[in-house]
Order: structure tokens, then sequence, then C-alpha cells
């Protein structure tokens, strides 16, 4: 029951995305939209990622444009209206093409200390945050890889344990590793980049050979919209792998130690192996729910602000450690309290399965497969009136506890509740 070793330094808060490429193998496909734009399902391509990145706890989004950036412009105005408060949605436009180097080069006086780097063009669905605690020592760029067997429209990735050793031109159908499009950057490294130039042709190659630059492997989806048949499969590639099992947590005796009315951040105790626990569920790729009674609101113990400072500040420890919740859910409400006006009944206070409801309506959750895991019987309860598997947990390690929970679900056959449609009203 204690807090996990390495979280002193908090995981980077920004993302930027590539967002400026031509997409000339798009051939016509291209000729008035930028890459990024064109529509999956509906969709602008880059609302995924930038989705993606909001559940991901990155609260600082910048996109990278060049080709048709005023299109860019008017995609981020639209988008920044239905983003959740605290997170942000701006865009550095390239004057001239400048390539993924030179347009990172020409950012640089807005990019963080660390940051994430994406790809326009492509997605990885894996636990982005595990490269933070991935990031090999010495190393200033950890790459995201993933088996493919044809490596020829990526180049091959060289590795010898976590350093990269060498970014192979593109050219034969050859089996192996590529670079998926997700990296964490140090922003002391971009001081190096050119001015105008490729990141994957050019500096990428250059930095290995001197061993900056580290990278682990990913089994997860992935898929690019880069040339005509991949934008094809994506249409229904990228629709499907939206749909995961999901585990919801409660949070007072299962996630940290419940030591009665807690709500200041100091007060924040991690039950034993609850962060390796939440990890372990987004590295399955499936979601991680918060689902939480909080009457000390009603009682007047302390107000909705501390409940979602507490939080807040779980989130960021979980981050630092390359764990991360998608979505939090608290019940404020009491019938006895004595605080107006939380003092009444609510259909979100377990064991009622408000707040449960709530999250399959908003997220496109496979519910046989999924799990709510509590240390009381009203999280059962709960469980069961929104028609979900209810464990009881009762102390000692609780990744261990939960393993066999979710190797059950990466077993399960697939019917899905929700819709992938919400996900762009995060």
């Amino acid at each position: 029951m204690v807090n996990p070793p390495g979280t002193a330094r908090s995981a980077p808060e920004q993302a930027v995305i590539l967002a400026g490429g031509l997409g000339t193998r798009l051939g016509t496909l291209t000729a008035d939209v930028p890459k990024p734009l064109l529509e999956v399902n509906g969709r602008p391509f880059v609302d995924y990622l930038v989705d993606d990145a909001v559940r991901f706890g990155f609260c600082e989004i910048l996109l990278l444009a060049g080709y048709r950036s005023e299109q860019i412009a008017r995609y981020v105005e639209s988008k920044r209206r239905r983003l959740p408060q605290g997170v942000s949605l701006d865009l550095v436009a390239e004057p001239i093409p400048l390539g993924t180097a030179g347009a990172v080069h020409h950012a640089a006086d807005r990019l963080a200390e660390r940051f994430l780097l994406l790809n326009g063009d492509s997605l990885l669905d894996a636990n982005w945050l595990d490269l933070v605690p991935a990031a090999a020592s010495g190393a200033l760029i950890t790459v995201a890889l993933r088996r493919s067997a044809d490596t020829s429209r990526y180049g091959l990735v060289k590795a010898e344990g976590e350093r990269i050793v060498e970014f192979a031109a593109r050219g034969d159908e050859t089996a192996g590793l590529i670079n998926a499009g997700v990296y964490l950057v140090d922003r002391r490294i971009v001081l190096e980049f050119p001015a105008e130039g490729s990141l994957e042709q050019t500096v990428l190659p250059e930095l290995a050979t001197r061993g900056l630059v580290s990278g682990r492997i990913y089994e997860g989806f992935f898929v690019d919209i880069g040339v005509p048949a991949t934008l094809a499969a994506a249409q229904s590639t990228l629709l499907r792998q939206r749909k995961k099992a999901a585990v919801f947590f409660d949070r007072d005796g299962t996630l940290v130690v419940d030591q009665g009315y807690i709500h200041r951040p100091e007060e924040l105790v991690f039950q034993h192996g609850a962060v390796a626990a939440v990890k372990s569920v987004n590295d399955r790729g499936m979601y991680a729910f918060l689902v939480t009674n909080q009457a000390g609101v009603a009682k007047g113990y302390f107000t909705e602000v501390d409940v979602q400072g507490f939080n807040s500040e779980l989130q960021r420890r979980l981050r630092a450690a390359g764990a991360h919740l998608d979505d939090i859910r608290y019940c404020p409400y009491h019938p006895d309290g004595t605080a107006e006006p939380y003092r009444r009944s609510s259909d979100w206070r377990k064991p009622a399965p408000g707040m449960l409801l709530d999250l399959l309506r908003r997220w496109p959750v496979i519910k046989q497969s999924s799990v709510v895991v509590g240390d009381k019987e009203i999280d059962l309860h709960a469980a069961d009136a929104a028609g979900l598997k209810g464990v009881l947990y009762q102390g000692g390690d609780l990744d261990t506890f939960l393993a066999p929970y979710l190797e059950l679900a990466s077993r399960q056959p697939v019917a899905i509740v929700g819709s992938c449609d919400t996900l762009s009203q995060l």
C-alpha cells in the first residue's frame, strides 16, 4: 500500500501532431484537402488522434500544419468548442513546406520540455504513456515500434534491446520492425533539427548512430492513410478497434487506501499493485474508468473542487508511471447530506448504476467482456444493475487479483454497447 517508485518526474502534458504533409501518393484525394483531414467514417482522421490525446491525459495539443493550413485552422476552431475544459488545441503553420523535422524546428518555441509527437496520417492503438517509463537512459527520442510483414513502405528499424541502431531506407519487402509514428521527444534535441528536412529519413537515422534513440515494440492495431488502399481499409478497421472491453475501478478502498473521506492530494496512497493494475488494463488496449461515491461533498467535509483536485493528482501519478484513466465519474450526492444542493438521492450513487450507465452510453464498450472492481457490496450491486460483471477486491496485490479477469476478457466474443461517434465529444 505504497505509492509507486519513479513518479517524481511527471509525464508530458503536450501532444504535437504533424499535420503538414502533401499526401502526394493519394493523388486527387488530397488535391483540395490536407491528408489529416481526409474523412474516415465521417470524421477527419486527425480527430481520432486528438481524441486519443485527450483520453491519455494530454491537456495541450498542438497541430503543425503546412499544406492547406487554412483548412486545418478551421478544424482547430471547430474542435476547440468540443474539447473538455482545461484542454487547449492550437496550430502552428509553416510559411513554406519544411518537412517533418523542419516543422518541429519551426515550432520550437512552442514546445514543452518533453512532448509526445504523433504522425498525422497514422494511428497506433497502444498505451502511448508506456513510452514514459520506457525511455532509455541517454535517449532523447523514444520511438514506438511495431512488427510488420512488409516494411517496404516504412523502412526497416533495427534495434539492440531498446536501443535503436539503424533506420534503414525503404525498399525490400522484408518482415521486421517499423516506425509506428509515435515519439516521446526531449526538446533539447529539437535544437539540432534542420530548418528543413525529414525527421524519418534524415534526423532519426543520424541520431541513432549517436545512440540517442530508443524504442519499444507494441502489438496494438496500426493503421495509416498514406495510400488509397490503406485509406480505404481504415474505413472499417479503425471503427472496429475503438470498441474495447473496460474495467470500471472504484476509488477509495480499491485504487487508493481508504482513510475516511480523503480529499487532499497529500492523502493519496495507492493500494498495493493499483498502479500496475491500471497500467495492465491500458497495456491490453482496454478502457480504464473510475466510478466513485463522494458523499463527503454532501456532508460538507469538502467540495467538488477538492474531489476534482484529488482525482487530478491521481491521474498525474498514474501518468508518471505510464498509466491513465480514460474517464472519471463521481457522485457528490447523499440523501442525508447537510450541504445544499447535494442533499438528495441520485441514481448515480452506488449501488445505483447511473455512473456506469453514463460511461456505457458515452464509450463504445464491449459490455460482456468488461468488469467492475470494488471493495464493497454496493459496487457489485451497481455492476449487476448495469448488466456488468462485478468482482469484490478485499486487499492484496490488485494487479495480481485482476489478472485472470483481464485474461478472460481478452478471450470473450464481441458485442458492442455505445457509439464510436461519441468519442469526438469527450
